[in-house]
């Protein structure tokens, strides 16, 4: 039955899964589809222009496939960099590196608190009493590491 209906549409039955694989893209997110659906689609008007045979198509499919997924992601890829003035937005802690702050609570058994503006961050380092000024020296997670730079 299938193999009647592939036969019968001949090169629409590859234009006709790559609009499908195509409407998929639309309702999945990422550009998984799309690729599979143009290469569907590039098949089906090669079969119009050639006339070839179902072993011919689908080796066509899964190798234009390919080449459209890895050259596709390459553009993509090199397109979508984006510049921006505020590179540390969604890494707020990457930008305390090498700023310095007064402990307004002491570090004991090696763990602490700062306040940043109006956040609170957990610190790391050697012990220390409040007054202190410690400079963030690294970051892991929402974990300041951070180090003193005077003896109060």
């Amino acid at each position: 039955m299938i193999a009647a209906l592939y036969e019968g549409l001949g090169g629409w039955f590859w234009v006709l899964i790559g609009l499908a694989l195509l409407v998929l893209e639309l309702v999945a997110p990422g550009t998984f589809f799309l690729w599979f659906g143009v290469s569907a689609i590039l098949v089906g008007l090669l079969d119009f222009l050639f006339d070839l045979g179902w072993q011919s198509e689908f080796l066509l499919f899964g190798i234009l496939s390919l080449a459209l997924v890895f050259v596709g992601r390459f553009v993509l890829n090199r397109f979508q960099q984006v510049e921006t003035d505020r590179p540390l937005l969604n890494e707020r802690g990457l930008a305390f590196i090498g700023k310095e702050f007064v402990l307004a609570e002491p570090i004991e058994n090696g763990f602490g608190r700062i306040k940043v503006n109006d956040t609170y961050w957990r610190i790391s380092g050697a012990d220390c009493a409040a007054g202190a000024k410690v400079k963030v020296s690294n970051v892991d997670g929402g974990l300041l590491l951070v180090e003193p730079t005077d003896q109060a």
